[in-house]
């Protein structure tokens, strides 16, 4: 099976300019913990998830220490919260985003995500552009329809 098999087809996605705080509500609404990041000429330019803002919240030495020493600090994270109203999408954004094609085979599929650890994967069509976005479950759903058949 291929990825174009399963992939959703329409992709909601934002643009660079779009604020970390609209772009939060949007993850909350949709339920989902990230977005494609298209520019205005229909390029990939990133992607965005859940993992971007809290490491932007979260007090900087998180990644010097590489892990989390819990300090009780509300107004330091309320300070930083409300300045995603002013923060865009493109300042906390991972630009290097591992992709995937509407031919690639779910087990290449699979792989790309575990090797990237990558919990959805843009499907790009042959003009590098976004046709299609691929998660985690969506590979699981079809080997297991696979495994049933």
């Amino acid at each position: 099976m291929k990825a174009k098999a399963v992939m959703t087809k329409e992709v909601v996605s934002i643009l660079p300019e779009t604020t970390a705080k609209e772009a939060m509500m949007l993850l909350e609404k949709m339920q989902i913990s990230g977005l494609p990041v298209i520019d205005k000429e229909g390029k990939l330019a990133g992607m965005f998830t859940e993992k971007d803002i809290l490491t932007y919240i979260l007090p900087s030495y998180i990644a010097n220490v590489g892990k989390f020493i819990y300090e009780e600090n509300p107004k330091s994270t309320k300070r930083k919260f409300s300045e995603l109203n002013k923060i865009k999408v493109g300042q906390l954004m991972r630009k290097a985003v591992a992709t995937t094609t509407e031919d690639t085979a779910l087990c290449e599929v699979a792989r790309i995500m575990l090797t990237q650890n990558a919990r959805r994967l843009p499907v790009m069509d042959k003009s590098a552009k976004v046709v299609g976005i691929i998660a985690r479950c969506d590979v699981l759903k079809a080997f297991s329809k696979e495994a049933e058949a």
